[in-house]
């Protein structure tokens, strides 16, 4: 686990293409080609003697018997079959197959019974079988799990759903105790399935035994509706949820007057260092460093100008082509920030983003009522942040007497919001409201909860007004870190002899979250702040806290993030409703119209002396001169090519 999801699955795609000797062409099916562009690029792959990259689903074409073939895909059932149906006439001398999950007898029968020709040389098992996004989260790439929800079963999802839990667990080489959310059937069932797994293929599992068993903890997406709904003000949070990030990919197609080569960009904590450096710091703080990297850029372009000599000559050669890829790094991100501010600007999203927080954190249904309905009256406010709002009041005020809901819905249908999407309101409390949860989302259950949320507050102040939600998992691990995750709410499966006895006396030092129905990014960002406390805690002593998790955590402890999707409100809301209302992950919720745009409204937010602050305001930003920036960037970008 502590090599990071990319890095394992690099590892594995590797593997793949330089056990084959010889000329190549690497067969990929639609999820792989997904799975391995997200770890390497072609030109990476390339250089390990592959000729040709092609797709499993690709019509037959001429025969090159002088090629090897090298299938990496799922061994799925439609996958297999038309590996099968290759092998009745191959194109290629050698087929090297190698699948991404466990593979069931079936299948190799299947493909051994299919190889009239004796073309197959190997067929191994990969366990590369998920999207490695951050180095601490992965995803399955499953936009909706409303087919696993209350009487409905969806055999292909929930099988996809296992696999990609049980291809996790191989590729990091663990062998866990296996906990679930009790109030959740879909979590108890994948949770039995993939124990029953285990159990079934011991061999595969035989790892070296550990005194205290890592843990995977299968949780309820449903548990906590408020994450998904928010808008959020971090770099990458920010982009999936005004833009949408669909495997590692920005559209920018609909952007007003993007040039050509950054109507699709590529945001990669591999090929990125900005990115990587960047992607969990507020808009505020993202943006003082943008300007900082233009100055950067600026200063060598003028540096690089200054050409009197051979040695200056050969200076520039050599420095070209880092030269080149720094200014497809600045056209991009400017880029991307010029847009997110536009977006805000034109929706308000300030606004917006002030009373949603306040929703989410402050318990205060006067103002509350006030502020929403102030916002429902605004037209430069979105239909669908209305809505978005709206729900958010009814997770909080859902159990309130005087509340104003039906006063609300009646609003959002003067405002032009159709009766399908007025629905999600009473689906969200159905399936996400306080019968449906056992947590207290909203530390508001107990006195108790209420005192020790005032007194955290008291204590670390507010740095930022817009960040100041925690996703509920903030309180799942720092219960897992103290050892005191209550059983009844997270019982530990049992009924397999082959899972390891669960140590009761002390927290686990690796642990899998895995979310049904899909993580977040601001979780994510959570899940980095709390492995970089704890290793701080590991260093010795005590730690400043990251203002994410309190530093009074017990044994240090590591964690991965899966999910069945990476959210933003548009995909959460798909499947609220079942996956009918059209959306998918990564749909643009853009309908600003012809409102006002900034040339990078971008929010600076320095404090004295120049240095940023955690508090800031896109109103009072610094505005970069367009003309400068224009007259500095090149015109190529030079964003590493993927698949």
């Amino acid at each position: 686990m502590d090599k990071g999801t990319a890095k394992v699955v690099r590892e594995y795609v590797t593997r793949v293409v330089t056990s084959v000797q010889g000329m190549k062409t690497l067969v990929l099916d639609h999820e792989t080609t997904a799975i391995v562009s997200m770890v390497m690029t072609q030109s990476q792959i390339l250089q390990h003697e592959v000729f040709l990259i092609d797709t499993l689903h690709a019509p037959h074409a001429d025969r090159m018997p002088h090629l090897k073939a090298v299938y990496y895909v799922r061994p799925t059932a439609e996958n297999v079959k038309r590996i099968c149906d290759a092998l009745h006439d191959p194109r290629y001398g050698e087929y090297h197959i190698f699948l991404t999950n466990i593979a069931s007898e079936k299948a190799i029968n299947a493909l051994a019974e299919a190889d009239h020709h004796e073309v197959i040389q190997q067929v191994q098992e990969m366990y590369g079988d998920y999207l490695a996004i951050n180095p601490e989260l992965f995803s399955l790439g499953v936009p909706t799990v409303a087919g696993l929800r209350g009487s409905n079963h969806d055999q292909a999802v929930f099988d996809r759903v296992v696999q990609g839990v049980l291809a996790a667990l191989l590729s990091f080489k663990t062998k866990p105790a296996i906990r679930y959310q009790a109030n959740s059937s879909a979590c108890e069932k994948v949770a039995q399935k993939v124990a029953g797994t285990i159990e079934h293929e011991g061999e595969l599992f035989a790892f070296r035994a550990r005194d205290v068993p890592p843990l995977l903890l299968v949780v309820d997406r449903r548990e906590d509706a408020v994450s998904p709904l928010l808008n959020q003000w971090t770099y990458q949070s920010m982009v999936h949820e005004l833009m949408g990030i669909n495997n590692s990919r920005v559209d920018m197609s609909g952007s007003p007057g993007v040039k050509p080569e950054l109507k699709e960009v590529v945001l990669s904590v591999d090929s990125d260092p900005f990115y990587a450096q960047n992607m969990f710091l507020n808009f505020g703080d993202l943006g003082a460093n943008v300007k900082a990297l233009v100055d950067e850029y600026q200063a060598k372009t003028h540096s690089q100008r200054k050409i009197d000599s051979i040695a200056d000559m050969q200076a520039f050669v050599e420095n070209y082509p880092e030269f080149r890829k720094m200014s497809g790094t600045v056209s991009k991100h400017v880029a991307l920030m010029s847009e997110l501010s536009r977006i805000v600007d034109a929706r308000a999203l300030m606004e917006v983003s002030q009373v949603e927080q306040e929703l989410a954190c402050t318990e205060d249904h006067s103002s509350a009522v006030q502020e929403v309905e102030s916002l429902l009256a605004n037209r430069a406010v979105t239909p669908d942040d209305k809505l978005r709002l709206v729900l958010l009041y009814a997770l909080r005020y859902e159990q309130s007497e005087t509340s104003a809901l039906h006063r609300f819905v009646d609003a959002l249908g003067a405002c032009g919001v159709p009766a399908e999407r007025l629905r999600l309101i009473p689906a969200l409390l159905e399936q996400c409201g306080a019968r449906a949860r056992s947590g207290d989302l909203f530390l508001n259950k107990s006195f108790f909860a209420v005192a020790k949320k005032q007194l955290q507050r008291g204590i670390k102040g507010v740095q930022n007004v817009y960040t100041q939600h925690q996703p509920y998992l903030a309180q799942t691990l720092e219960a897992l870190a103290k050892n005191k995750l209550p059983e009844a709410h997270y019982p530990y499966v049992s009924a397999f002899p082959q899972l390891p006895a669960p140590n009761r006396g002390r927290p686990p030092q690796e642990v899998i979250v895995f979310v049904v129905g899909g993580a977040t990014y601001e979780e994510a960002m959570l899940v980095h702040h709390f492995n970089e406390q704890q290793k701080q805690l590991a260093a010795g002593g005590a730690s400043a806290s990251t203002g994410t998790l309190s530093a009074t955590v017990g044994v240090p402890l590591r964690v991965v993030l899966g999910g069945t999707t990476v959210l933003n409100s548009t995909a959460f809301l798909a499947d609220l409703a079942g996956g009918k209302l059209g959306a998918t992950l990564g749909t643009r919720r853009d309908s600003v119209g012809g409102a006002a745009q900034s040339a990078l409204g971008a929010a600076l937010g320095a404090g004295a002396g120049g240095s940023s602050s955690s508090a800031f305001d896109p109103r009072r930003l610094a505005q970069l001169a367009a003309a400068p920036i224009a007259s500095v960037l090149g015109t190529t970008s030079t964003t590493s090519k993927t698949l």
